[in-house]
């Protein structure tokens, strides 16, 4: 058997195999409630033999949308939409998880296909929050900095949408703290200007992250696992950088967290990423010597790519983004060049390759 198609222990989860779904925004939710298209994108990966789908980034309250299509979990109204397609999930032998987030100062955006511009308040967009008054265009609107008091209902709304994650039925839950959204415009010096104990050195910087895994693991299941997303480096001078990301990943294996899915960038508009085939492998690898298990993310195409991250010791998982937006049966057609068996829905048996 290929690593690729080895079982994955996680706590009481058992994946069927390395495969997982990156969290990828649809932008096409009303008000927060997943529908029929939701339903469909999940659950087709299901069916294409993916062990873990990973919803999108889901908003812990109405100002923490990416844009106004994006999912929700601020209310209890959110959850019954939400079974349906974890039920499906489950019904195909692949593990339910869901990302939670808040979009910090990059929140309020009309949908990329209509120009993804920040929203001003005359068009439906809310007043964006962050660490401190910094935009993350020069054309933004500026942020709000978050007081202590808002701060705290950060951290409330994180713990109340992991709890409502638990009631949709999710076994697996990510923190979003990448990609230059609230968590990690907290963890970056370039964003965080801030002189109180949630700003300046690295201990106050990762503070607010900490709290939230902290809060998040008094409702959450001890049995289920607990991700953790973050950008291994800004590609910036001065900016956070793989070696903070090693320290970051020692401290929350600590707290409890059991993996890292390692990607990179978001937080600075104008940084320079040299993009190739597994170009954020190297992060994975760096933090998988903590000893926490990670996920490997990034231009990651063929299985035999995948199968040589981790064969190597680079990652536990691979993370599948853009590919399986273009291919939702890539597992189905991984085993087979690998030489791995795989089991198939039986509604599409006969087409087995």
């Amino acid at each position: 058997m290929s690593r690729l198609f080895e079982p994955l222990i996680l706590k009481s989860i058992t994946l069927k195999n390395r495969i997982a779904m990156a969290p990828m925004c649809q932008y096409s939710a009303v008000d927060g409630f997943a529908n029929d298209w939701h339903l469909v994108h999940y659950g087709s990966r299901a069916v294409g033999g993916i062990a873990l789908i990973i919803q999108e980034a889901t908003a812990v309250a109405p100002e923490a949308r990416i844009t106004p299509g994006d999912l929700g979990l601020w209310s209890d109204d959110h959850i019954p939409a939400l079974i349906k397609i974890t039920d499906f999930i489950k019904q195909h032998d692949s593990v339910p998880g869901i990302q939670i987030g808040h979009a910090g100062r990059k929140a309020s955006c009309d949908a990329p296909w209509k120009g993804g511009k920040q929203l001003g308040l005359h068009e439906g967009g809310r007043q964006t929050l962050a660490p401190s008054n910094i935009p993350f265009l020069p054309t933004d609107h500026v942020p709000e900095s978050l007081t202590l008091e808002g701060i705290k209902n950060v951290v409330a709304s994180f713990k109340s949408a992991a709890r409502r994650a638990v009631d949709a039925g999710f076994k697996v839950l990510e923190i979003h703290s990448a990609h230059g959204y609230l968590l990690s415009e907290f963890l970056s010096p370039l964003s965080n200007k801030r002189n109180d104990e949630y700003g300046g050195s690295f201990e106050n910087r990762i503070r607010l992250l900490i709290e939230i895994v902290d809060a998040v693991k008094t409702v959450w299941s001890a049995e289920n696992p607990l991700f953790v997303r973050v950008s291994a480096t800004e590609w910036v001078d001065g900016g956070w950088n793989i070696d903070d990301t090693v320290k970051l990943a020692t401290i929350l294996k600590a707290a409890g967290v059991d993996l890292i899915d390692c990607s990179s960038g978001g937080n600075v508009a104008d940084a320079k990423v040299t993009f190739s085939p597994g170009y954020q492998v190297s992060f994975s690898e760096a933090v998988r010597k903590t000893g926490i298990l990670t996920g490997a993310v990034g231009l990651i195409t063929t299985p035999q790519q995948a199968e040589s991250i981790l064969s190597e010791g680079k990652a536990d998982m691979i993370l599948l983004g853009r590919e399986l937006l273009r291919n939702p049966y890539f597992a189905l057609q991984a085993a087979k060049a690998l030489g791995d068996e795989i089991q198939w829905t039986v509604q599409y048996l006969r087409s087995k390759i």
